[in-house]
């Protein structure tokens, strides 16, 4: 398989670091805020909403945190400055292609920022259009099984409407069209409890670089996630598992 898992574990208990120092509470507000305003206040029927509001629980977001930025959305707080969506594309270091998606109260420090962490890893922030040739929209969900069978995981994923299912050691990811995720969602949250569940763009193709130009990309990939206005980073790039247990080590 892919490092690609084991990487989101780690990239996972990260997160969960960045949520005691109050980082992913500010990430995760700004993401409820656009799903509100975009969807509406009932995560029923708002899918990114119902995404948005899981993310939050996990990470044990205060509910007045979570009550203060559903107002913020639908308007009834006006207190801070207008929350946008936005994307940015670039390349890293050896020509990975990279798409960016932030949630900010300020477009001119976002870019600022990012545009700083490509040119210090070695990579470039591109022209709109540069990349997201390369990547199609599709959901994923990511279940940690545990105890349970991935592949009993993986029939039901299927009979519910996925497109693929990939099983890792520690990870299943499912991978759905647009228009089937909320109804594989549902039947997966039903039976598991789901580690990660969003609409993601998946690259049609990967590459896969040296060693040494893959740690290096996986380094801007970090920093650009470290950023305050950045809610996810895309990537095509093919990570073996020696080259993520190399990184765990020089990480530690």
């Amino acid at each position: 398989m892919s490092g690609h898992s084991k990487w989101a574990t780690i990239r996972r208990s990260k997160a969960a670091n960045d949520a005691k120092r109050g980082k992913l509470f500010t990430k995760v507000g700004h993401e409820i805020v656009v799903a509100v305003r975009e969807g509406g206040p009932d995560p029923e029927s708002n899918v990114s909403l119902r995404m948005a509001l899981d993310k939050a629980r996990k990470a044990n977001m205060p509910k007045d945190n979570i009550t203060r930025a559903i107002k913020r959305g639908t308007g009834e707080l006006r207190d801070q400055g207008e929350i946008v969506e936005a994307y940015y594309e670039g390349y890293g270091p050896h020509g990975t292609a990279i798409m960016v998606k932030t949630v900010t109260d300020n477009r001119n420090r976002a870019v600022s920022e990012i545009r700083h962490v490509f040119s210090r890893y070695g990579g470039n922030l591109g022209s709109e259009g540069c990349v997201a040739w390369m990547f199609s929209q599709k959901g994923r969900i990511e279940i940690e099984p545990g105890a349970e069978d991935p592949e009993e995981i993986a029939l039901i994923a299927i009979d519910s409407g996925a497109e693929d299912v990939e099983i890792g050691e520690e990870l299943v990811e499912v991978y759905t069209e647009v228009a089937d995720f909320k109804k594989v969602q549902d039947t997966l949250s039903e039976g598991y409890e789901l580690a990660n569940s969003e609409l993601a763009w998946i690259p049609q193709s990967t590459t896969a670089p040296g060693e040494k130009e893959t740690i290096q990309t996986m380094k801007l990939i970090e920093a650009l996630e470290d950023l305050d206005d950045v809610q996810q980073v895309y990537s095509n790039l093919e990570i073996s598992d020696d080259v993520v247990a190399k990184y765990e080590q020089q990480a530690a």
